[in-house]
C-alpha cells in the first residue's frame, strides 16, 4: 500500500509541478512512447545480457514483493520460536533421537504441521532439520554449528539479494541510457536545421524527455524500489537468524525457555513479542 501511495505522489508532484509552471504536458506525452521504448527497451536488454534466467525470474517477484511488504508477519516469527521451543524442550528431555522422525519426513510430523506457514518455507525447513540431523550424528561443538549455519545463512541471502542488486544496478545505469535516447533525438534535430524555430524547439523538448525519463525512473522509480526491496530481505533475513540463535543457545546448555529467549532478541521491533506475550504463545503450544 505505501509503495502506491508513494508513486502516487511521485507523479501528483512531478507533473503536477511542471504543469502549473506552464510546462506543455503534450510534449512529454507524445515523446514518451519512443523515449520509453528507447530507455525501457535498452535496459531490459541490458539486463537480459547481465543476468541469468533464474535471478530475472525472481525478479518478477521482487518487484510485487516492493507493494506486498515482506513475507513474515508478526503472528510468523512468534510461531518460530515455539516450534523451536517444542523441538529444544523434546531433545532437552528425551534425547536428540526422539525428533529422529520429525526431521527426516517434517511433512509428517505433528511438530511441523502445526506451522503451516514456516512449513511452505523449503529453505526454514531445511536449515532447521538439517543442523538437528548434524546434532544427532555428535556434532555438538557450538563454534563449529554456528560457522556451518551462518555459511548457510550467508549463501541464502547472496542469492536473495540477486534481483535487489540488478535494481541497484539499472538505477545506476538509467541516467545515462536516458542520455542515449537524448543523444538519438539530438541526431535527429541536427538533420532538420532547415525548419522553423518553433519546430526545432519541439524537436529539442521531444529529445530532453529522454535525460528526464532516465533520471525520473532512476531516481523516483527503480532506486527506491532498490531500498525497499532491500529492506524486505533483511528483515526476511532475521527470520532465520532465529533459528540460528535459537539451536546455538540450546548447544551451550540453555534451558529452552533461555533459549527462544535469546531468539526473541533478533525479532524486528515491529513486530518483536513482548516477553509476556511469547510466554502466553509457548504455553499455549505446549498444551
Amino acid at each position: 500500500m505505501m509503495g502506491i501511495i508513494g508513486l502516487v505522489v511521485v507523479f501528483v508532484m512531478v507533473f503536477g509541478g511542471y504543469i502549473l509552471a506552464g510546462g506543455d504536458i503534450m510534449v512529454v506525452l507524445e515523446a514518451l512512447p519512443h523515449e520509453m521504448m528507447t530507455i525501457g527497451g535498452g535496459a531490459a536488454g541490458a539486463m537480459i545480457i547481465g543476468n541469468t534466467p533464474t535471478t530475472l525470474k525472481a525478479l518478477g517477484g521482487a518487484l510485487k514483493q516492493v507493494f506486498s511488504g515482506g513475507h513474515w508477519k508478526e503472528q510468523d516469527f512468534k510461531d518460530m520460536l515455539c516450534l523451536l521451543f517444542t523441538i529444544t524442550k523434546m531433545i532437552k528431555s528425551k534425547g536428540i533421537l526422539v525428533i529422529e522422525s520429525h526431521i527426516e519426513k517434517p511433512e509428517e510430523s505433528t511438530i511441523f504441521q502445526k506451522y503451516p506457514r514456516i512449513m511452505h518455507d523449503h529453505f526454514a525447513i531445511a536449515f532447521i532439520c538439517d543442523t538437528l540431523r548434524m546434532l544427532s550424528m555428535n556434532l555438538d561443538d557450538p563454534h563449529q554449528v554456528f560457522d556451518t549455519m551462518e555459511s548457510q545463512l550467508e549463501k541464502h541471502h547472496h542469492e536473495k539479494m540477486l534481483p535487489q542488486h540488478v535494481l541497484s544496478t539499472m538505477a545506476d545505469g538509467l541516467p545515462a541510457i536516458g542520455i542515449i535516447a537524448a543523444v538519438l533525438g539530438v541526431i535527429k534535430t541536427m538533420g532538420s536545421v532547415t525548419e522553423p524555430p518553433e519546430v526545432l524547439g519541439g524537436m529539442i523538448g521531444s529529445a530532453l524527455v529522454g535525460t528526464f525519463m532516465g533520471v525520473f525512473l532512476a531516481y523516483l522509480m527503480v532506486g527506491p524500489f532498490g531500498v525497499r526491496l532491500k529492506q524486505i530481505y533483511d528483515e526476511e533475513h532475521q527470520f532465520y537468524l532465529i533459528i540460528r540463535d535459537v539451536l546455538v543457545a540450546h548447544l551451550n546448555g540453555n534451558a529452552p525457555q533461555v533459549s527462544v529467549e535469546i531468539g526473541r532478541g533478533n525479532v524486528p521491533t515491529n513486530v518483536q513479542p513482548t516477553f509476556f506475550e511469547l510466554e502466553e504463545a509457548l504455553n499455549a503450544a505446549t498444551e
